[in-house]
């Protein structure tokens, strides 16, 4: 009795993937299980050896795209989601929003920021997935919103770096019509001859994906990230057959022709001043 306790706390076949690690020191790659130290996980942009991109935060963008850090400037900082439904489920939004914000050291899902790439001018508005998902709600339009505004007035090119699992269902209606406003403000930017690059990453899906997401001038995104209005499980569900291999990932929507190309984050830096180079000709 005692052989077949132990058994069932976990003496199995798949203990070899269960190896603890320490947290903090060590980076443990969920798609190949190679493991190297944060420090050179870090050094690599967070990119495994065998091509999976980790998620990243938008700071972290910042610091590959941009030329000098001092020289970044946010746009908006302050703005924060209220809570107009008064939504409550398992736990109030507005408690939810406040624990978040805490926790997160962030305000809403997208950050924007104004610097310069091979000292060309660019306004970059980044989702951060770590706040409830990169979920789209008023404030992520808004911000959206009055940066292009700003990119209007200031002749700057736009680009979005979509990661997001879609509209924010706390403020409903709220949240999507931030839809048919971000992409009415494209249209606005189109009209004044200004570039929007869309940078679709894992995952890019939802009410993001049925809106600013695939409205670039130029559509680009990180190798393997999920790209999608709704998930494989829910579209298997609903046709009731299996779907092809790959289904849904960047290399499958590229060979499709809903990207231009992809980009592998070490390069995105030089990609990105060659694309700006190209519009400005």
């Amino acid at each position: 009795m005692g052989w077949f306790n132990r058994f069932r706390k976990g003496i199995t076949t798949e203990t070899k993937d269960k190896k603890e690690i320490k947290e903090g020191l060590w980076f443990k790659c969920p798609k190949c299980k190679n493991v190297v130290s944060i420090q050179e996980h870090n050094e690599n942009y967070n990119v495994c050896e065998c091509g999976y991109h980790e998620k990243i935060s938008a700071k972290m963008y910042m610091d590959i795209i941009f030329d000098e850090e001092e020289k970044i400037i946010e746009l908006n900082p302050k703005l924060r989601s209220a809570d107009p439904l008064k939504f409550v489920d398992t736990k109030k939004y507005s408690d939810r929003l406040k624990a978040t914000q805490e926790k997160t050291g962030l305000n809403d899902a997208i950050s924007t920021f104004h610097g310069k790439v091979d000292k060309q001018d660019l306004v970059v508005a980044a989702m951060n997935f770590e706040f409830i998902g990169g979920s789209m709600g008023a404030v992520v339009g808004e911000k959206i919103s009055r940066a292009i505004d700003y990119c209007i007035d200031k002749k700057v090119p736009l680009m979005i770096i979509s990661k997001s699992g879609g509209a924010r269902m706390m403020e409903a209606a709220y949240s999507l019509m931030q839809m048919t406003k971000t992409s009415a403000k494209l249209t606005q930017l189109a009209d004044a001859k200004i570039p929007y690059i869309s940078f679709l990453t894992d995952p890019t899906t939802g009410g993001v994906t049925a809106s600013y997401a695939m409205l670039g001038d130029i559509n680009i995104s990180e190798p393997g990230a999920l790209i999608a209005f709704a998930g494989p499980r829910v579209v298997k569900e609903t046709i009731g057959k299996d779907l092809p291999e790959g289904f849904q990932t960047s290399e499958f929507v590229l060979e499709h022709g809903f990207l231009d190309y992809i980009v592998p984050r070490k390069e995105l830096h030089d990609k990105l001043s060659l694309t700006l180079k190209m519009f400005n000709n």
